[in-house]
C-alpha cells in the first residue's frame, strides 16, 4: 500500500558552524560557534522515533563522507593543502538536510505510473554542490525496484535546483492524483535565488507530469530578502491543506486562484504579517514544520523548539488549533543544533509516496534500527567540534571512521568507501 514516507538525514559526524549558507540568516549568524554533532544527530533520531511512534513511515537517508577527498581532488588539491574555507566546504554536513536531496513526483502524478525522482544539482553553494554524487547513489539502492522507481540524475548547471525544498503538492489524499506546486526565484537583492525556473521546469519533463496538473510559482523577493532561501521557510503543503504566509509569493492571489480551480477542496491557511512578520516566520521556521497525516486522518504540525519560543508564532498557532481550522495537532522537537544551522524539521526530511515494501529495508527505520545507530552515534561522533578543529587530520579519520562504521552497522558497506 502506498503511504507517504519521510526518509530524514541523519547528521553526519562533521556538522559543524563555518557559515557557508549566503542567504541563510542562521548559518551567518552562528558562524565560528562551537558545534555538538553528537547532539545533533541524536536529535534528529529523536524526531524519527516520535514520528515513528506516532503511526507515520519513517526511512532515512546517511550522511555523505567527510571530508570529500575526491572533490577536492577534482579541484587539484587534497584537504591537507587546501585553503581554509576549501575545506570547510569539503567538510559541511549539509546533507543532513533531506529536503535537498531530490524532487519526488509520486507514482499518481507521472505519466508512466512510477515513482519518479531527480537528484537537485545544489550548484549555488560550493559546500553543496558536491553533494549530488554520493546522494545519486543512495537513492540508486534505496528506489532500484525500476518497476516503482525512476531516479533521475540532476539537471546541468547553470540551472539551479534545490530539490523538494522548493516543490509542493496538493491532492484529495497521498496515493491520488496531485497538482505539485514549483516554486522558483528570481535572482535580486542581497541574496541569490537558489531554484531556477528553467530547473523546475525540465524536472516536471523529465517526470512526465501532465501540463495542466503542474503549477510554476514565483517567490515573493521580500521572502527571499529576509532570509527565506528556500520556499519551504515561508510555506508548505500536505493533501489539501497549503500553509503559507501571506508575503511567500509573488503573485499570491493568482496563485490561489490557480490553485482552487485545479483543487476545489484545497484549504490555504494563510498566516497574515500582521500578525506573524516574515522576521519571526523566519526565526521560528514556523513554515518549516512537517505538515503529516496522522493514522487518524488529522493534520498535524512537526515544530521546532523555536516556534513555541516565538511569542506572535505560538499565539497564532494555538488560536489556530483551537479554532476549526485544518491543523488540529502541534508537536514541538528540540533541533536546536540542526536550527542554528538553518535546517528545521521540514529540512531534514525528504517526503517519498511510496509502497514501503518496495524500497530497500535497509533504508526504512524501525525502533530496534534507531536504537543501533543511537549507540553508535553515542559511540563515534564527536563531541563538540569549533572552527579551527576542521584543520585536524584526527578529526577527518574520525568522521571518517564514523560514517563507515554507521554503513557496515546497517549492511550498506557498499556506500561506505
Amino acid at each position: 500500500m502506498r503511504t507517504e514516507i519521510n526518509f530524514d538525514g541523519i547528521v553526519g559526524p562533521s556538522h559543524n558552524y563555518a557559515g557557508l549558507s549566503l542567504g541563510n540568516l542562521a548559518s551567518t549568524k552562528n558562524f565560528g560557534k562551537v558545534s555538538a554533532p553528537r547532539t545533533a544527530a541524536l536529535q534528529g533520531l529523536a524526531k524519527m522515533r516520535a514520528n515513528l511512534e506516532r503511526g507515520l513511515a519513517q526511512g532515512f537517508f546517511l550522511p555523505q563522507r567527510r571530508p570529500d577527498e575526491v572533490w577536492l581532488h577534482q579541484l587539484g588539491t587534497t584537504v591537507e593543502a587546501a585553503d581554509a574555507v576549501l575545506r570547510a566546504n569539503s567538510l559541511s554536513a549539509s546533507s543532513m538536510w533531506a529536503a535537498n536531496a531530490a524532487t519526488v513526483s509520486p507514482a499518481a502524478d507521472t505519466a508512466d505510473g512510477r515513482c519518479h525522482l531527480t537528484v537537485a544539482n545544489l550548484v549555488t553553494m560550493p559546500h553543496r554542490s558536491h553533494e549530488w554524487r554520493e546522494t545519486l547513489a543512495q537513492l540508486q539502492i534505496a528506489f532500484a525496484n525500476e518497476a516503482h522507481f525512476a531516479v533521475h540524475a540532476p539537471i546541468p548547471a547553470p540551472f539551479g535546483d534545490e530539490g523538494a525544498a522548493n516543490h509542493m503538492r496538493l491532492c484529495a489524499g497521498h496515493d491520488t492524483p496531485g497538482i505539485e506546486v514549483f516554486v522558483y526565484g528570481v535572482t535580486g537583492g542581497p541574496y541569490p535565488a537558489r531554484q531556477h525556473r528553467e530547473a523546475s521546469e525540465a524536472v516536471a519533463r523529465i517526470h512526465g507530469l501532465s501540463p495542466t496538473r503542474t503549477v510554476f510559482a514565483r517567490q515573493s523577493d521580500e521572502a527571499i530578502a529576509a532570509g527565506a532561501f528556500h520556499n519551504d521557510v515561508v510555506a508548505v503543503a500536505n493533501e489539501r491543506v497549503l500553509f503559507t504566509h501571506e508575503l511567500a509569493f509573488a503573485d499570491r492571489d493568482a496563485l490561489y486562484a490557480e490553485l482552487r480551480a485545479k483543487l476545489p477542496e484545497i484549504e490555504i491557511v494563510e498566516v497574515p504579517a500582521a500578525e506573524v512578520s516574515l522576521a519571526d516566520a523566519i526565526t521560528s521556521y514556523l513554515f518549516n514544520a512537517q505538515l503529516v497525516t496522522l493514522p487518524s486522518g488529522e493534520a498535524a504540525l512537526v515544530l521546532p523548539g523555536e516556534a513555541r519560543e516565538t511569542p506572535s508564532v505560538w499565539r497564532w498557532l494555538e488560536a489556530h488549533v483551537a479554532g476549526n481550522g485544518p491543523i488540529r495537532h502541534l508537536f514541538v522537537h528540540d533541533l536546536r543544533e540542526s536550527m542554528a544551522n538553518g535546517g528545521g524539521p521540514a529540512c531534514l526530511r525528504l517526503r517519498v509516496v511510496a509502497d514501503p515494501a518496495t524500497v530497500d529495508p535497509r533504508f526504512i527505520a524501525t525502533p530496534e534500527k534507531l536504537d543501533r545507530i543511537e549507540a553508535l552515534v553515542a559511540r563515534l561522533w564527536p563531541e563538540h567540534i569549533a572552527v579551527g578543529d576542521l584543520a585536524s587530520p584526527a578529526l577527518w579519520a574520525a568522521c571518517v571512521e564514523a560514517r563507515s562504521a554507521l554503513c557496515v552497522e546497517l549492511g550498506l558497506e557498499e556506500l561506505a568507501g
